[in-house]
């Protein structure tokens, strides 16, 4: 597939939107909750990954692993602030565990895309995990480890320490729902699905571990 120079579909997929959309992923229901934060390329087709899976309370599209301060969508894509899209998974961990939301992750990315996912180029839509704290870096690095091992090629997806997260625009919170013809094409036109397929086969697109 022709990689694009620029996230065209994701720039048409936002024309004619509101300026904002109600931020409706944030909230958290009583009781214990835990975060990850992982970088998938869009934010978009990774908040819809994980609202499938059971035990996840909210997502937030958002931006991590740069040295800008509460930056904008345009400046993160502009690729100067040194930031990924990133998705923050809040979840409940007597539902669902960390090595279940990395299985979840690995299946909905191309690992070999370097700075890049799918018809999205830049440093911005790389792949990351961002580990919370030692026992996530140690599930983290397995993770990668036994990803290499499976397919033994190199690995472009990084482990890297989370140090802040700075949520998005409203208008990207929830897309995919807010907004699923738009959404569908972009999806559709950047090939994300063939793609999963090729490098996963059946596990593609999973919302749960095998």
């Amino acid at each position: 597939m022709r990689l694009l120079p620029r996230p065209i579909f994701r720039h048409l997929a936002l024309l004619a939107l509101p300026t904002a959309i109600a931020l409706s992923g944030t909230s958290q229901a009583d009781g214990e909750s835990a975060s990850a934060v992982f970088a998938g390329g869009c934010f978009w087709c990774m908040e819809e990954a994980y609202d499938k899976v059971e035990g996840v309370r909210a997502t937030t599209s958002g931006y991590s692993g740069g040295h800008t301060e509460d930056p904008t969508y345009d400046q993160v894509t502009a690729g100067g602030t040194g930031h990924a899209e990133v998705v923050k998974v809040d979840y409940d961990p007597d539902q669902v565990d960390y090595e279940t939301l990395l299985h979840v992750f690995w299946r909905n990315i191309d690992p070999f895309a370097v700075d890049r996912q799918f018809c999205d180029q830049g440093a911005s839509y790389r792949s990351a995990i961002f580990p919370m704290d030692a026992e996530q870096r140690a599930l983290a690095e397995a993770s990668r480890d036994a990803v290499a091992e499976r397919f033994d090629q190199p690995i472009a997806t990084e482990v890297n320490d989370f140090e802040a997260f700075y949520p998005a625009e409203a208008y990207h919170q929830d897309y995919y729902r807010e907004n699923p013809v738009r959404y569908r094409f972009y999806k559709s036109a950047c090939g994300r699905v063939e793609r999963l397929e090729e490098v996963w086969g059946d596990e593609a697109g999973a919302s749960a571990a095998s």
